[in-house]
């Protein structure tokens, strides 16, 4: 549906007095994916990485350098490795977007702010009065908004204006919707609670949908894939869970969750099952990276993936003893800080487990919940 190949976008670089600018910076460094019909894909990444200036791009508020932009077979952008140049303008793309600030007309009522895409639409295009006060009503409806419709914009709540600024992306029904943050703007409770709204209309619409977030949580509450990116490029593409229980470097590990990295080394290898050694002990587990024997390398764990125990366990294979440093309550669970040796390891528990700091305990490191990444 959304095809973006070898996109590549660079701003000039910091000048300096007396100076020229510097060697141009890129905000979107070769960056390829495709989205198919009905999904929601997810831009993820720390402030700078790209996601934004990428779905610029997509919107047509930014200019490429060089790449292909396609939306339902249709070329948006082309430009670069002998392509014929095509730049479509921004208000001839058809796509909707929702802007972190909202962007709500506030002289305008809330229904007129969700009429206004379609008013403005041109004469041979625009839908009859009738029908677009059929498709407003329709919209505000599904957003629980139409008890609202003659209030003015600015009075309503700020889920609810964030609500408003959705209806108005979606009510021009585009191939292609574009989320840039439309959540990090309000509390986390209401974040919360939108964030199942926006899951809920996205999956009944079955509209095809570019999100924006520097969130992981949103990014796997609400993704059907995710793109993690890191200084403009993709670092790693595909499912949440994949991409949560297998990360394919460490910063993708810190960045989409809390993560335990043990510095190791290969030290056997039988296909998919390795043993490697570290400061604190050996370690089993099983892993589709091709990693020779000899090889440095972190293992990474999850802190739910780490059981504690005041006895020892049945397990005989990835069990440490260490003592409990410091604990958390995080409300729906405990996390425990076990020193193991020279070494840290976060243990995350039920909340009806908790062990005091001081207490001696086995750490049991899940084998089929270990990931190797490349070492630093």
């Amino acid at each position: 549906m959304l095809e973006i190949t070898s996109l590549v976008k660079s701003f000039p670089g910091e000048k300096t007095k007396g100076k020229t600018a510097s060697n141009n910076v890129f905000a979107v460094n070769d960056v390829s994916f495709e989205v198919r019909q009905g999904e929601m894909f997810t831009l993820l990444g720390p402030s700078g990485c790209g996601k934004t200036t990428t779905l610029r791009s997509i919107a047509g508020l930014e200019k490429p350098d060089s790449g292909r932009i396609a939306v339902g077979g249709k070329t948006f952008f082309a430009a670069g490795g002998g392509a014929k140049s095509v730049n479509v303008p921004a208000n001839q793309r058809g796509l909707g977007m929702v802007f972190q600030s909202y962007a709500i007309w506030p002289h305008m009522t809330v229904f007129d702010n969700v009429a206004f895409p379609l008013q403005v639409m041109p004469r041979t295009k625009r839908p009859s009065k009738k029908e677009i006060e059929n498709r407003v009503n329709r919209v505000l409806e599904t957003l629980e908004l139409r008890q609202y419709a003659e209030r003015q914009a600015t009075k309503l709540s700020g889920g609810q204006q964030q609500r408003l600024a959705l209806g108005r992306g979606i009510i021009i029904e585009p191939e292609l919707l574009l989320l840039d943050e439309p959540l990090s703007n309000l509390d986390a409770k209401l974040r919360e609670s939108l964030r199942f709204e926006l899951k809920r209309l996205q999956r009944e619409l079955g509209i095809t949908s570019i999100y924006v977030t520097h969130d992981q949580v949103e990014a796997l509450s609400l993704s059907s894939n995710i793109a993690v990116m890191k200084a403009g490029e993709v670092m790693q593409l595909g499912k949440p869970r994949e991409i949560y229980e297998n990360p394919n470097s460490q910063f993708v590990a810190e960045f989409i969750g809390t993560s335990n990295f043990i510095e190791a080394t290969v030290s056997n290898r039988t296909g998919e099952a390795y043993t490697v050694e570290t400061n604190e002990g050996t370690l089993t587990l099983s892993s589709g990276a091709q990693v020779p024997t000899g090889t440095r390398v972190v293992a990474s764990i999850r802190p739910e993936a780490v059981g504690i125990s005041t006895e020892r366990p049945m397990a005989t294979e990835n069990l440490w003893q260490g003592k409990v440093a410091t604990r958390a309550f995080l409300g729906d669970a405990v996390d425990h800080v076990v020193g193991v040796g020279k070494t840290e390891i976060r243990a995350r528990t039920v909340p009806s487990v908790s062990v005091p700091p001081g207490t001696d305990v086995y750490l049991h490191l899940e084998a089929d919940k270990i990931s190797l990444v490349p070492a630093d």
